[in-house]
């Protein structure tokens, strides 16, 4: 979390330097500069790894498994955990790629996560992605939730259907 602050700070610092964009708050650069933050690229990053693994692109060391269900589309299995261990064990576990992969592959609409081509799939998960709020945590600025698109989604009420239309009707 520290690497990402910082990293976000540098983000936030260069984009304060493009011309016209002094007196934007950082959430509004990020809106206006068609930019997404360093954490949702991250996100975007994880989501694509996933689409990898579904597609024998990469090695599924983590051995991931894959469900297509007819109504909500092809998910991924999230791993069980015991429940021993400290509050820190479970962050680490909750944070790993082998449990926020297959959550924010499970957000996906189905007309997304059944994309076969990488381009295709590549650009809808854009779309869907910017027609979430992006507002990273930022020192001296509210906030009302982690950011994470999980959470917006959570947060919002929001279904992968609903979510989906709201993306088609902002890219239109």
């Amino acid at each position: 979390a520290v690497v990402s602050t910082q990293s976000t700070g540098v983000q936030r610092s260069l984009t304060s330097r493009i011309e016209g964009c002094k007196w934007w708050s950082y959430w509004e650069r990020l809106k206006r500069l068609d930019l997404m933050s360093l954490q949702r690229r991250r996100e975007r990053y994880i989501v694509i790894q996933m689409w990898k693994l579904r597609h024998d692109q990469a090695s599924n060391d983590l051995k991931i498994e894959f469900k297509d269900k007819c109504r909500i589309g092809i998910t991924a299995e999230i791993p069980s955990r015991a429940n021993s261990g400290t509050m820190a064990h479970q962050t680490i576990y909750d944070e790993s790629f082998a449990v926020m992969g297959p959550k924010l592959w499970n957000i996906l609409p189905a007309t997304i996560n059944r994309l076969d081509d990488f381009e295709s799939f590549k650009r809808s998960l854009t779309t869907f992605f910017k027609g979430i709020p992006d507002e990273p945590p930022v020192k001296g600025y509210a906030r009302r939730n982690s950011n994470s698109v999980l959470d917006w989604l959570r947060d919002g009420g929001r279904s992968r259907s609903q979510a989906m239309t709201l993306v088609q009707w902002r890219s239109v």
